[in-house]
């Protein structure tokens, strides 16, 4: 009886093993069907002149996400009862600024040339005080802090931008060249001073010129957020206003020199004491909102025995559209990850045709709105499709078809791997173990650093899945010259590495649909 017993179970297991090892094996053969070809095809048509950019809400962007419904049809993807088709809705709002003006002791400045306020986080407000408190940089830290035990509740303060550095170019924060969070977020700033109960928050901004001229389009019209007031609960800032130093010099009466030795004095210290300063300033402005409809587009492929489960791909479509007659194609950012994403949806499709597909459904969800704030994998996060607790991992695509300054020499493949560990080893090790055995890679981590000044981790659409708990991976190959620029064309793709980096999302998520068990979160999250 025991021999029998020991037989049935050794058959189970060489049964289980060679049922996983087809598995396998079909995962490979599919990872084959992504082509160059096909991705080129899908980048000429989403990166063509005819899309003209894909801007958030233009007709650019309506195009594309008609594209992409088509191919997720073309596939055999059902459109989604719960939206009545393949798009859910991103109601945003774009907001403009009407009339702002800055008077200091009676004196008007200009805005756009002297000054600049975001309308994004910018209230419509009319500012009114007869005093400011100088508030060094604005930062609290172990290292350095401006504020000690005085009190700016329902002040108007006066704070530097960046942080301080001495002459040899070391941060007093961190110790070394590089910057801190106070210097890469100016959300950090910006909470603590409402945290300290500031009233507004006046910035002292060098090179102002070259700020407005960078900032321009968000400034005069280009900012958008989501339409629902209460998403709006994290941007809850102060009233804020970037400034020049001609201009902060009026407020506090000092003249520029002084305010030169003010700041060689905050380094030398190395700590802060905020400072009243009499002068009267009279800040306003006034809006114009209009409603602006966007669409995420969802193509959902159901799972056998664990459907309930679901693995999320992104990428976004949408782009910087056009200013003027010049357009900004985006055929890397993000054309490049959307063509991907088209290319994987085709892959996993063609396996469930022939009676191998996942186990674990996938929704493959290009969004929108990402260049104007990751809005629409907030709008999704917020109002999920599919509930998030049945969400086992996001892998983000986000430009994987260049090779960025620090690789160009090294004639290597490689992809930027950022968040894979951040909230389970298990994810991080899967990919890991994916690419060592079919891809080959080099696995690049340097952005995945909690002191990666880029912050890239938080600046994709992945983060709105990491936020909620939910295991991400953003591949990446890293900025270039063409970024942001109309430069980025299709032309510059190197597709041999994009298809590669493609086959490595395709087969991770593969492992993550297919194995028994779902992957655990065993991080605890750091912020």
């Amino acid at each position: 009886m025991k021999s029998l017993i020991t037989l049935l179970v050794f058959l189970f297991f060489a049964e289980s093993v060679h049922a996983q090892l087809v598995q396998e094996e079909a995962g490979v053969q599919y990872s084959l069907e992504i082509t160059i070809e096909d991705l080129q095809r899908h980048l000429e048509i989403l990166a063509s002149e005819e899309f003209e950019g894909r801007e958030t809400g233009k007709q650019g962007q309506k195009k594309a996400a008609r594209y992409i419904a088509d191919h997720f049809s073309g596939l055999g993807l059902p459109p989604l009862a719960q939206l009545e088709g393949y798009n859910q809705e991103v109601p945003l709002v774009t907001e403009k600024w009407d009339e702002v003006t800055f008077k200091i002791n009676g004196e008007s400045y200009t805005f756009m040339k002297d000054f600049y306020a975001m309308p994004r986080v910018m209230p419509e407000i009319e500012l009114e005080g007869s005093e400011v408190v100088f508030a060094g940089y604005g930062i609290e830290d172990d290292a350095y802090s401006d504020y000690g035990k005085k009190s700016v509740k329902d002040k108007i303060i006066v704070v530097f931008d960046g942080e301080p550095q001495t002459t040899n170019g070391k941060y007093l924060i961190t110790g070394t060249t590089k910057k801190s969070k106070w210097s890469e977020s100016w959300r950090t700033k910006l909470l603590l001073a409402k945290k300290k109960g500031a009233k507004a928050v006046l910035i002292v901004t060098p090179n102002i010129k070259r700020k407005i001229e960078l900032y321009r389009y968000r400034i005069m019209g280009g900012s958008m957020r989501l339409a629902d007031p209460a998403l709006l609960k994290d941007r809850d800032y102060p009233p804020t206003v970037s400034i020049s130093g001609k201009m902060a010099a009026a407020l506090l009466g000092y003249s520029p020199a002084k305010m030169n030795k003010l700041q060689s004095r905050l380094v030398t210290k190395g700590k802060g004491k905020p400072k009243k300063r009499k002068s009267k300033l009279r800040f306003s402005a006034t809006k114009q909102t209009m409603h602006v409809e966007t669409e995420n587009v969802l193509g959902f492929l159901q799972g056998t025995d664990l459907k309930d489960e679901l693995i999320i791909i992104t990428a976004h479509y949408d782009h910087l559209g056009k200013r003027g007659s010049k357009i900004y194609y985006g055929a890397d950012d993000d054309g490049s990850g959307t063509s991907c994403l088209l290319e994987i949806a085709e892959s996993f499709a063609k396996a469930k045709k022939a009676g191998i597909g996942p186990r674990r459904s996938i929704l493959f969800m290009p969004v929108s709105g990402e260049e104007k704030g990751l809005l629409g994998s907030e709008y999704y996060s917020e109002n999920p499709v599919f509930p998030l607790d049945k969400t086992v991992a996001n892998l983000n695509i986000d430009m994987v078809g260049r090779v960025d300054k620090i690789h160009e020499n090294e004639n290597e493949n490689y992809v930027y791997i950022i968040g894979a560990d951040k909230l389970s080893t298990e994810l991080h090790e899967i990919n890991e173990d994916i690419n060592k055995r079919y891809v080959k890679m080099n696995l690049d981590y340097t952005y995945n650093a909690e002191d990666d000044p880029n912050r890239f981790y938080y600046r994709s659409d992945h983060y709105n899945f990491a936020k909620n708990g939910i295991p991400v991976i953003f591949y990446f190959n890293g900025t270039h010259d063409d970024y942001h620029q109309p430069t980025d064309t299709v032309d510059k793709i190197d597709f041999p590495r994009m298809r590669e980096r493609a086959q490595l999302v395709f087969l991770t998520a593969w492992q993550l649909a297919n194995q028994d068990r779902r992957i655990v979160v065993d991080v605890i999250p750091t912020k």
